[in-house]
């Protein structure tokens, strides 16, 4: 074994049940940073393991030496850049309702870093991010800024800790948000080597406009020995990276905006000026891949409770598109107010094509917004009337930041963003700049205006396709791709202002926007463009560890050929989530409709449980979402012990008998039972037992 490396303890600070640890190397004078759940204090092997301390800043300047240890191409981490910034102070600030930790670092050419940490009073998670300054006389060029490091993973595990550590990552595609996968880093190559001196990396990440595309911003590793999980989120609107990092017995994660290598990504900062990161959401507990998710989704739960009053009781969505495929008018929405009304739907939308010219798709039509003189003869004012007067909210549909081959702004050139000089042009779209003033001047006519103008409270964002690499306009095609964010995040803010109390929902071809950032600024967002799909459950129960589950708004389309028991089945769907209906209910008979009407009353009697409550998955892992095979089911319990558990039953050979370990603390009185028929359950001193009988089946139960 290499000979121990001296380390000492520089500060040591609780965040609620988790502890802050900053340590520095007597060697190299290096400081780093990890964490651990509190009461496991007495548990670290810290002394038993061989492991460099890595700082806590992690950047490259450009003309700085890049990594060694055959890290050169693999990663930017411990470039020289690094080995030059040295810590300097640290202070802790408590202030009203957060504690903040402000750590120092500086190179004597004249280039500060502070590291921010801040954690929320109450909050089982905290925030971190760092910012460069430039106190030179002299322009320098970052080529790589983390947001957060976090080094010796796992304190409790002497030496390597083999075969004890997993790395989980949530994948996502295009209606098929949210798979978990889970790998040993063994089988990642991720072992140190035996000499201990070359780098082993996992760099990944996403490029583009949709932060959501292979993957989620998120890693979690596990100590599976100590039962310790480290988890972290990005909160960012563009391109990203996470990295896992290992040279000898300690892992180091660390992430942050995708770097040159990476994403393209190369920024200035001129004399005087300074550069913020995007911010990581961290966390550490003892438990597993549920609980690092809750603790982390949590975070979010101090914007939403922030949002309209409306929002607080979970309120269901009524949405057309489903029912006229991009054809809204004045006469089937008034058709569809008719079928619906009084049956409890507080928002109406209406969604892509009000704008429609004859004969011209809605998708490559966006951009010029004009009310569809054919669709809407007498404007939006008369259909908006007719929505308030069923005593629903209504809502609209923007795709802000594209538009469409077909419409007139698609001409506009000057104003789109470029590529080598190009219009950055996809099949079907082109962008905005969104820096361009005026764009914002047009934008603000087209959206906030109209907004304003006809009284909606609600509106769906969308937003179907990616910039990709990056655009020009700044230092590099990556810095062009993360000011274009930043600028379009500030127009959903300027919404937020000044359309008081509106209902924003994220939408992105469904979940591809799903990242904390944008969440903390909207209501709601679509959890998938799967409408009708039978993995829908599978996906909204994916989707419990990377969004909040109020937040998560899952559709139940419902067709007039559509059994009961399939309608049982949609309809349970959306008690993972958000209900939100659309579909042929112009044409339903009065069967459908009380299967339909029951699922209403028992997602209302249910929905303080998905606001409050947190998520267990039980069941077998499902090989395919496409063609799904055994049976899922996701208890969501509060505090209290008041709970919900949705059983799903797919296709294949299933059990005659499901049996779901309730959690501790659970209650096990049924309240109610929902499905389409009467289904034999029964809870057995901790269990839950559901008799199958059907394979596409599906059941719901109060517990109280």
């Amino acid at each position: 074994m290499p000979e121990m490396i001296a380390k000492e303890i520089l500060s040591s600070v609780e965040l609620g049940d988790m502890t802050a640890i900053f340590e520095r190397s007597q060697d190299t004078g290096k400081v780093g940073f990890y964490i651990i759940p509190t009461h496991m204090k007495e548990k670290s092997r810290v002394e038993e393991k061989f492991y460099r301390v890595n700082n806590m800043i992690q950047l490259k300047i450009v003309g700085d030496i890049y990594p060694g240890s055959y890290g050169n191409g693999q990663t930017l981490h411990n470039s020289g850049s690094t080995d030059l910034i040295i810590y300097q102070s640290q202070t802790v600030e408590e202030k009203e309702h957060r504690k903040e930790i402000h750590t120092w670092f500086r190179d004597e050419r004249g280039y500060a870093v502070e590291n921010v940490i801040t954690y929320y009073e109450g909050e089982e998670s905290f925030e971190m991010k760092n910012r460069f300054i430039n106190e030179s006389k002299e322009p320098v060029v970052l080529e790589m800024l983390s947001s957060f490091e976090i080094e010796n993973l796992s304190p409790f595990l002497e030496g390597d800790g083999v075969g004890n550590l997993l790395v989980h990552r949530l994948l996502s595609k295009w209606s098929h948000e949210g798979r978990l996968v889970t790998e040993r880093v063994e089988e990642m190559q991720l072992e140190p080597s035996w000499s201990t001196w070359s780098v082993a990396v996992e760099r990944f990440g996403q490029r583009g406009s949709m932060p959501v595309m292979k993957y989620f911003p998120f890693v979690a590793l596990e100590d599976e020995k100590s039962h310790a999980i480290w988890g972290v989120q990005l909160a960012h609107e563009a391109s990203w990276q996470l990295e896992i990092y290992r040279q000898d017995d300690g892992i180091h994660l660390s992430g942050g905006l995708a770097d040159r290598e990476f994403g393209h990504w190369m920024k200035e900062i001129k004399s005087g000026e300074s550069f913020e990161t995007p911010t990581a959401i961290l966390s550490v507990c003892e438990g597993d891949i549920d609980d690092i998710c809750h603790r982390l989704v949590s975070a979010g739960n101090k914007y939403v409770n922030d949002g309209p009053d409306c929002e607080q009781d979970l309120p269901i969505i009524f949405n057309e598109y489903c029912t006229t495929w991009g054809n809204p008018s004045h006469e089937n929405i008034c058709g569809i107010l008719e079928a619906i009304q009084d049956k409890g739907f507080d928002y109406f939308v209406i969604d892509c094509g009000w704008f429609k010219e004859d004969g011209v798709p809605w998708d490559i039509s966006m951009g010029d917004y004009n009310v569809s003189p054919t669709l809407f003869p007498e404007g939006l004012e008369k259909t908006v009337d007719a929505i308030r007067k069923k005593n629903m909210k209504p809502g609209i549909w923007f795709e802000i930041d594209n538009v469409g081959r077909a419409s007139k702004a698609y001409e506009l050139t000057e104003h789109l963003l470029k590529r080598d000089g190009y219009p950055l042009t996809t099949h079907n779209r082109r962008f905005w700049d969104m820096n361009d003033s005026w764009v914002k001047e047009y934008l603000h006519k087209k959206v906030i205006e109209m907004l304003q103008t006809y009284g909606f409270e609600y509106m769906k964002m969308d937003y179907n396709d990616t910039i990709g690499l990056g655009c020009d306009g700044a230092e590099s095609l990556g810095e062009g791709l993360r000011k274009n964010a930043e600028a379009s995040v500030d127009f959903v803010k300027q919404v937020k202002e000044e359309v008081p109390g509106i209902i924003l929902e994220n939408c992105a071809s469904g979940g591809h926007r799903l990242e904390p950032l944008m969440m903390s600024l909207c209501s709601m967002a679509s959890f998938s463009d799967a409408h009708e799909t039978e993995e829908i459950p599978i996906i909204a129960a994916n989707l419990h560890r990377g969004i909040l589950p109020r937040q998560s708004q899952i559709w139940a389309v419902i067709r007039s050929n559509d059994s009961l028991k399939r309608i049982g089945y949609s309809m349970a769907n959306t008690f993972l989530g958000r209900m939100c209906l659309s579909g042929d209910v112009t044409n339903l008979s009065k069967k459908q409709w009380d299967v339909i009407d029951r699922g209403i009353a028992f997602y209302k009697e249910i929905a303080p449980i998905i606001r409050d409550g947190k998520s267990f998955r039980r069941g077998p892992k499902i090989l395919s979402d496409r063609h799904p095979e055994g049976y899922q089911a996701m208890i969501r319990m509060k505090k209290d012990g008041e709970a919900m558990v949705v059983i799903h039953c797919f296709n294949g050979e299933l059990p005659e008998e499901i049996v779901v370990q309730l959690p501790e603390g659970c209650k096990t009185t049924i309240q109610s039972v929902y499905s389409y028929d009467k289904p034999e359950i029964l809870v057995k001193e901790d269990k839950l037992v559901y008799k199958t009988t059907e394979c596409m089946n599906a059941v719901a139960v109060h517990l109280k």
